[in-house]
């Protein structure tokens, strides 16, 4: 924008505001005129910008603004009258993503009544956007006009320094409060969106020098003093990535929830973060939320490959290798998912196999997880399995195969029925484990149990539960509201309460695994105690059909008829020491020296599986968004292992022999299973 004598402020409007905003820049030397048609026939000689004013909230105007500013190379400024405030901006320069349709975008996915507003414009949008806001005073008007005026010179003087610039201006109607909601641009913005096209290059895996802060560290940096500068960043209640971040005490820790997209009504995409306080909680919420943002559609690129496998199958992963569903599920109607067919034309997204060393294609219904169109609804329900947000690729891609193995371990030891060991919480070193279990037991009457799930890869896996003391002492009975060392708990006498909870974790340092999942139990105790309801509970019991939420399955073996299917785990017998343990992690492998170099423990994590004949495949599903932000985001899939999926009729085993193998492998029996003999039940993981 410029100064005075630097070129002139073209001003597209008419009404009390516009008039205000002309006085303002009257200096300017302002070319005014009244409709974008008439812009049109004006020749430009010395324009330095547009600013453009209406006096009700027009989107009929916009393109026809936007189209202009674009042809003459202008920058933009758009001021706008809604319900109750005046807007401004975001201001969009040439060339430059982020514009007001990504802050439309971003509020619209924010605003719980956006399904509401949006029919209120399409039935009388017509006749309100030809009526002026009789809330805007001469005075208010004036003070529009001295903002603007003051925007755009700072937009000419240091883009940098104007208010508007990567964000919206809001202007309250009632008391003149002005309010910036920071804007980011939006990757699949119509107007300003410009998502490069994917390709084999997108594949092409480049990890940089990870350095860590010290050996016993798995992150090259800490999120924990950044939660000031990314809540400036990401969220805010109009604008931000994130609506909100809330954290609040529940049972034995802090429990935070980062709101994404609320607006949208899918809940299941907020971040969460359970901890011991309140400041890591809400950073991790926000960043589980940053990496539901990735893993839900393509945000860093545009799909471009739509083939059938049998036309890409040298340079494809295998739909099969993933696990499918039951083939007589695919007939079930409203089921969402087709049978897979070799011919069948779908779309695939790029990405990297360590196992071939080179970039390879696969289902983009498997990459992202979120809604798909009619015509390619995908093979199987996918979820969130492996994916990650990390400080860089080689972070996320560590802490994405770890959720692999936590999950592969969870259900390979549920369909298999595998007789885990119970680790003795008490021995572990870091004394937090067991004052966590004896806080639960305390204040719950609840006892702690874990059990190592680890897999033949020797990455420390556990399966934690919360149990209660009527269960572990026989099927069906249940015991007086204290617990077995003669504690109370803080229900009242003659409730009724589930039998247990479930949780899982992995990480290359057994007691920080244990540490994650102890701490991720006792928040999800607590709201599987305040929704448990045994009727219903008792007819997820009855069918296992009715099981059809992520909800259901900690709901149904809260019911203790239920309870009774994990009775394959040896809860009767002593647990093992830690240490007896040991021999069975090995990581880092004793004869290595310290680790300075996250790429290292990467390397040893992969070969670990690749040594299995477990290829491993990584997507970069990083978008704009995270990069302003210095994050980096994946999916990470391991083909043969088995993924979490939440409705049993969403199950998918078909196809993956490692789960018929599994206790042969681990030494628990001298056969493979048959298919008919996997755990046929609904699995308890909440």
């Amino acid at each position: 924008m410029p100064d005075p004598g630097r070129g002139r402020i073209v001003l597209v409007g008419h009404g009390r505001l516009a008039y205000a905003v002309g006085e303002a820049l009257a200096a300017t030397g302002t070319v005014r005129v009244r409709t974008p048609d008439e812009l049109t026939g004006q020749a430009g000689t010395g324009w330095g910008g547009l600013v453009s004013v209406t006096d009700h909230d027009d989107e009929a105007v916009r393109p026809l603004l936007r189209a202009q500013a674009a042809l003459r190379r202008l920058p933009w400024l758009p001021v706008r009258v809604e319900s109750g405030g005046v807007l401004l901006g975001p201001a969009v320069r040439p060339g430059v993503a982020g514009c007001p349709t990504c802050a439309a975008r971003r509020r619209a996915d924010n605003r719980p009544d956006t399904p509401g507003r949006r029919a209120l414009r399409d039935r009388y949008g017509g006749e309100l956007n030809g009526r002026p806001n009789t809330l805007l005073t001469a005075t208010l008007a004036a003070a529009v006009g001295a903002l603007v005026g003051a925007e755009t010179a700072a937009l000419h003087r240091d883009p940098a320094q104007a208010r508007t610039v990567g964000a919206l201006l809001r202007m309250t109607v009632s008391t003149g409060a002005v309010r910036r909601h920071p804007v980011l641009a939006d990757p699949w913005c119509p107007d300003c969106g410009r998502l490069p096209p994917d390709g084999p290059a997108a594949g092409r895996l480049r990890l940089d020098p990870a350095p860590k802060p010290n050996p016993g560290v798995y992150r090259v940096t800490s999120l924990a003093g950044r939660m000031e500068s990314l809540t400036r960043r990401y969220v805010d209640t109009e604008t931000g990535v994130v609506e909100s971040v809330a954290a609040g005490a529940r049972g034995d820790g802090i429990v935070a929830v980062a709101r994404l997209r609320p607006g949208t009504g899918h809940t299941n995409q907020h971040g969460y973060g359970r901890t011991g306080d309140f400041r890591s909680a809400r950073v991790t919420a926000l960043a589980e939320a940053l990496e539901r943002l990735a893993g839900i559609a393509p945000r860093g690129r545009r799909t471009t490959v739509r083939a059938a496998y049998a036309d890409v199958a040298d340079q494809a992963l295998d739909p099969r290798t993933l696990g499918l569903h039951e083939d007589d599920r695919y007939d079930e109607p409203g089921f969402g998912f087709v049978r897979f067919d070799p011919e069948r034309v779908t779309a695939w997204v790029w990405g990297y196999s360590f196992g071939r060393d080179q970039p390879i294609l696969v289902p983009e219904s498997y990459a992202y997880y979120g809604p798909r169109p009619r015509h390619d609804p995908g093979f199987v329900f996918e979820c969130s399995n492996g994916s990650a947000l990390g400080g860089c690729l080689t972070e996320a891609i560590l802490y994405g195969l770890l959720e692999v193995a936590e999950r592969d371990a969870f259900l390979t030891a549920w369909y298999a029925r595998l007789p885990l060991s119970e680790v003795d919480l008490d021995s572990a070193r870091d004394r937090r484990i067991p004052l966590l279990a004896e806080r639960l037991a305390h204040r719950t009457g609840y006892r702690a149990m874990a059990f190592d799930a680890t897999l033949e890869q020797g990455v420390p896996a556990f399966w934690v539960m919360a149990v209660d003391h009527g269960w572990l002492d026989g099927p069906g009975r249940r015991r007086a509201e204290t617990g077995a060392d003669g504690t109370g708990t803080d229900l009242p006498p003659g409730s009724v309460r589930p039998a247990l909870m479930c949780a899982a974790a992995a990480h290359p340092e057994p007691e920080r695994a244990l540490l994650s999942a102890l701490t991720e139990l006792g928040p999800g105790l607590d709201g599987l105690r305040d929704r448990y309801r045994p009727e219903l509970a008792a007819r997820l019991v009855a069918d296992s059909e009715r099981v059809r939420e992520m909800d259901d399955h900690a709901l149904l073996y809260g019911h203790p008829d239920a309870a009774d299917r994990l009775r394959f785990l040896p809860v009767d017998e002593p647990g093992r020491a830690i240490g007896e343990l040991a021999g069975r992690w090995s990581w880092p492998d004793r004869d290595q020296p310290p680790r300075t170099d996250l790429r290292v423990d990467l390397a040893d994590l992969v070969t670990r599986y690749l040594t299995a004949d477990l290829d491993v495949i990584v997507v970069d599903t990083t978008g704009p968004e995270h990069r302003v932000g210095g994050f980096a985001a994946v999916k990470v899939i391991v083909p043969g292992t088995a993924a979490m999926t939440f409705g049993h009729r969403h199950r998918r085993t078909r196809g993956l022999s490692r789960l018929l193998s599994a206790a042969r492998r681990l030494g628990h029996r001298a056969a493979d299973l048959t298919p008919e003999q996997l755990n046929p039940y609904p699995h308890p993981f909440p």
